[in-house]
This record gives C-alpha cells, sequence and structure tokens, in this order.
C-alpha cells in the first residue's frame, strides 16, 4: 500500500544502477573509445612487428659496431725536452704547451715553443709543482705537452677510404703486438707504402698512445687507425668483402718474393715478435707468408718484418 515502505521496519531497496534502463545502455554504447591507434602501435598488427624487429636488429648493430671515440681513455703526457720537441717536429696533436714558470731558456724549448706557435697550440705557463702532479713525479724538465684520446675508426672504414680513392684495398691488422713503438713504427710504413688503415684489437694489444704518436712520425694524423672488438670477426669480415687475408709468419709456406697474389685486394696480418700469430688467426688466413732471411737472424722485429713486406707489395703493385 502507498507509504508503506516508511513504516516502521520496512526495507528499502536501493538501485546499484541508476542508468539500469535501456535509455542508459544505448547511451553508453553510443559513447565514442577516441581515435583509433596508428597500425604501429597496435601490438598484434604486423607493422607493430616489423618495427619492433627493426629496432632489435639496430640494437644488436650498434653493439657490435665499436665506438669511434674511446670515452674512457685519459689524457697523455709527453714530457721532457727532447720528447716533447720530438713528437712537437712529429705533428703529434698536442691540446696544449705546459712550460713550468722559471723554467730556463734554451734552443729546445724555444723551439717548441716556435712549433705551438705556428700550430696554433695553447701555451701555458704553470707552477713547476701543477707539471709535477700530471706527469706523477716525472723528469719533465719542465715542458710537457697534453695529448687528447686517438679516435679511432671502425674497420669497415679503412675499406671505404680505398674505394672511395678508386684503389685496390691493402689493410695491416695486427695479433698481439703489444709495443706501442712498433704500432707506432708500423703505422709509419703503412702510409708510406700505400695501405689505407691499421686494425688493432681492441683488448691485450698497443693502442695509439703518446709512445705510438712519436714512433710514427706523425703519420697517426694521416692514416687511420681502426680498433676491432673480435679480429677474427672482423677479418671474416674481410674475406666476405672479397680480400685475400695473409699472414706473416717464419714458417709460411710461400716466400714473400714468390707471392702472387700482391696485386689482389689484401689484408696483411702480421702476429708479435714472440708469439707469432695466434691459431684462430692463423686458421682465417688463406696464405701464410714468410720473409727469406739467413740462419744467423732468427726474427725480425714486427715493425721491421710489416715494413718490408708492405714494400714489397707496394713494388709488385707499382
Amino acid at each position: 500500500m502507498p507509504g508503506s515502505s516508511r513504516r516502521k521496519g520496512a526495507i528499502r531497496k536501493k538501485t546499484g544502477n541508476p542508468t539500469a534502463g535501456s535509455g542508459g545502455r544505448i547511451r553508453r554504447g553510443l559513447e565514442g573509445k577516441g581515435p583509433t591507434p596508428k597500425a604501429v602501435d597496435r601490438t598484434k598488427h604486423p607493422a607493430h612487428k616489423r618495427a619492433k624487429a627493426k629496432a632489435r636488429a639496430e640494437e644488436r648493430a650498434s653493439s657490435r659496431r665499436p665506438a669511434r671515440k674511446d670515452a674512457d681513455a685519459t689524457v697523455e703526457w709527453v714530457y721532457g725536452r727532447n720528447p716533447v720537441v720530438e713528437a712537437l717536429r712529429a705533428g703529434v696533436p698536442a691540446a696544449a704547451l705546459h712550460v713550468a714558470e722559471g723554467t730556463e731558456r734554451d734552443a729546445r724549448l724555444r723551439e717548441a715553443l716556435l712549433i705551438a706557435t705556428e700550430h696554433g697550440i695553447s701555451i701555458l705557463e704553470v707552477p713547476r709543482q701543477e707539471l709535477d702532479r700530471v706527469t706523477a713525479g716525472g723528469a719533465h724538465q719542465g715542458l710537457a705537452i697534453q695529448i687528447p684520446p686517438y679516435e679511432y675508426a671502425h674497420p669497415d672504414d679503412l675499406l671505404d677510404r680505398a674505394y672511395d680513392a678508386h684503389q685496390v684495398p691493402l689493410i695491416v691488422a695486427l695479433d698481439g703486438v703489444t709495443d706501442p713503438r712498433n704500432l707506432g713504427a708500423i703505422t709509419r710504413s703503412a702510409a708510406a707504402f700505400g695501405a689505407h688503415g691499421v686494425v688493432v684489437p681492441e683488448r691485450r694489444a698497443a693502442q695509439v698512445s703518446a709512445s705510438a704518436w712519436k714512433t710514427s712520425a706523425g703519420a697517426a694524423a694521416r692514416i687511420p687507425v681502426a680498433r676491432a672488438t673480435n679480429l677474427n670477426r672482423v677479418l671474416k669480415s674481410y674475406k666476405d668483402a672479397g680480400l685475400l687475408v695473409i699472414g706473416l709468419d717464419m714458417g709460411g709456406a710461400v716466400e714473400l718474393p714468390a707471392l702472387e697474389a700482391a696485386t689482389e685486394p689484401l689484408v696483411l696480418v702480421v702476429g708479435s715478435e714472440g708469439k707469432g700469430l695466434a691459431r684462430l688467426v692463423r686458421e682465417n688466413c688463406d696464405l701464410i707468408v714468410s720473409i727469406p732471411m739467413t740462419s744467423a737472424t732468427e726474427s725480425l722485429n714486427a715493425g721491421i718484418a710489416t715494413g718490408v713486406a708492405l714494400y714489397e707489395i707496394s713494388r709488385r703493385r707499382a
């Protein structure tokens, strides 16, 4: 009866959906869900899957490609009057020339100041204690130059350099060469005999340091040095590109003067003087070449051996 819901003890039902009628349901059904997402944003769409696969491929490629600049490398110092003058003569790209306050002037200091001025290198007069600190107490004789980290090339860049010049590629790869002076000498020979670059492993090998710069006599500024995270992988990629990989070793089956393939696209692989070529590197070589020597000489320094081999290859190509 009317009003009975208000009587004592009565229970009033509450509706859980104020729009339970057909009008409410139809109204909700007509409400829009926003703009349709792009194809690449829909997880089940082929475009989304293609974009995801492309991103993974780029990530793998970037992880395989060594950085062109070593962000962790520290600034190096060449100090002492003779070493500084020799490095400046060789064209080492010094960032600044540091001269200790009160340093006595002589011919070497005057030459260092003259070269620095001619090449636009900053000249800084600093307290002697500051040079003691940066050279870790070395015998700097009041003179030091600051050398920035070397910017390495990628191994593929060396091939591009040869093809851009319309030349037959000639690349030197080093396996286990740990002396930076040998690296400098090899770089110098590579520049002198028309090679298109030098490849060094990223680990357990000499890097382009102040000593290598000085020994190269400035050649490191004219010819690129590339760094490989995995030398064997780089050698295989060169072989896939059509280059012949020849190893330089005392026990080679072919003597250098008999190398008929000198005019072909080449990678010359040089091992350390003590251990020679590593086993896997040797297996990746198409040919092992030796330099004929008298029995009185056991082996040649890696830098000298590379220079001899590059000269012979250059002579044959000419």
